[in-house]
């Protein structure tokens, strides 16, 4: 049976950036119920007092406060080494059946450069590349004959590293790139393993996006 309550809870859930201010307590809650009450009584197919709605905005917002302020809180709190590295190009290339052996004969050239940035990420019809542009040279003779979908350069990556616990903290990230958007930091490629993430942007952003990340453990 649908309540007021459930229905309010179903349709925040579609609105994260909505859930976020009610967990910081910057909207007032009568005037928020103002405006979405026509849609909760749609989907209960009745009317209902506005009230009804206010209480449970009230509940839900003091469950948030505990849920994303706490507990996500808590591994930011804890985050590790922030690395920054500049100079970076960001290749786009289309699969194809000689991508993976194109791209071994690239890290075959570059694996005596242990200052070099290199990472890699393959997706269901494309694989991305971010290198150190100064081996763009060597990336674009190896894979050559590849189709090159994008080349955005000029780009800087900050890599942090998480608490063990964060796989276990629903909201995490949402919250860290929450306030990159906040910040209006625009993200060009994301790249994360279990306890380690980096993101990368472009250069005129890196100052902003490492003092927000930075600010995230205060």
């Amino acid at each position: 049976m649908k309540t007021v309550a459930s229905v309010v809870e179903k349709y925040l859930k579609t609105k994260p950036f909505l859930l976020s201010s009610l967990s910081e307590g910057i909207i007032n809650l009568t005037s928020l119920a103002r405006i979405i009450m026509p849609e909760i009584e749609m989907h209960l197919g009745k009317d209902i007092k506005q009230g009804a709605v206010v209480m449970a905005l009230k509940r839900i917002s003091e469950e948030l406060d505990f849920k994303i302020s706490h507990r996500v809180a808590k591994v930011l709190q804890n985050l590790g080494e922030i690395t920054v590295r500049s100079s970076l190009t960001d290749y786009t290339y289309e699969i194809s059946d000689t991508l993976l052996e194109n791209q071994s004969k690239l890290m075959f050239e570059i694996k005596t450069n242990k200052n070099l940035f290199y990472t890699s990420s393959r997706g269901v019809n494309e694989t991305n590349i971010v290198v150190s542009s100064e081996v763009n040279s060597i990336v674009e003779e190896c894979l050559k004959s590849e189709k090159l979908l994008s080349k955005n350069e000029n780009l800087s990556s900050i890599t942090v590293k998480l608490p063990h616990e964060n796989v276990s903290v629903p909201g995490v990230y949402y919250y860290i790139f929450q306030s990159l958007a906040w910040e209006g930091i625009t993200i060009d490629e994301v790249i994360s393993t279990s306890n380690e993430f980096t993101i990368i942007v472009n250069e005129n952003q890196i100052d902003i996006a490492f003092s927000v990340i930075k600010d995230l453990k205060k």
